[in-house]
């Protein structure tokens, strides 16, 4: 794909969907604990593309945009009265295609909001603090002070034995 040419077809969308699909994933499945949850978000995320083509300037472009338009579609979705709860599923009928849950994760999920997006994209991401405040619209310092407090709140989920 060529540097800021509008994505105009079905193989430049598959390409992107392909590149970034399981990122966008992994950040729904953070914010909506749920699997099924996480793959209608993604799919609405992707969509909004399909029905919006925008003009990317490089992959990491496509990757910010995507992360940005992820975080917002989740927080709609649970901001959105209609949102419907769904059961949890015993542990032997859970979704395979889930991420394996450990401690660490069930601790992130159960952070606040504010802390799960600057946690994801700078340890599951590896994003500086500087690229999650132009993609998030924090400053740089907000960024850092949410996840020195985030590891602070993690370290006492997981009762102080956890390095990281």
């Amino acid at each position: 794909m060529q540097k800021g040419i509008p994505l105009t077809n079905a193989i430049d969308i598959t390409a992107l969907f392909r590149r970034h699909a399981k990122t966008v994933y992994r950040l729904c499945y953070s914010f909506l604990g749920n699997a099924a949850d996480a793959e209608d978000a993604t799919q609405s995320v992707f969509m909004k593309l399909v029905d919006r083509p925008r003009r990317f300037n490089d992959e990491e472009h496509e990757k910010a945009w995507l992360i940005v338009c992820a975080q917002n579609q989740c927080r709609d979705e649970l901001k959105s009265a209609q949102r419907t709860r769904r059961a949890a599923l015993p542990d032997n009928l859970a979704d395979e295609r889930a991420p394996a849950r450990d401690d660490t994760l069930e601790a992130v999920l159960a952070l606040p909001e504010k802390y799960k997006t600057c946690v994801y994209l700078f340890y599951y991401e590896g994003y500086r603090t500087a690229e999650i405040a132009a993609m998030t619209g924090v400053p740089a310092s907000t960024v850092r002070s949410h996840l020195s407090e985030a590891r602070s709140l993690l370290k006492d989920l997981l009762g102080g034995e956890h390095r990281g």
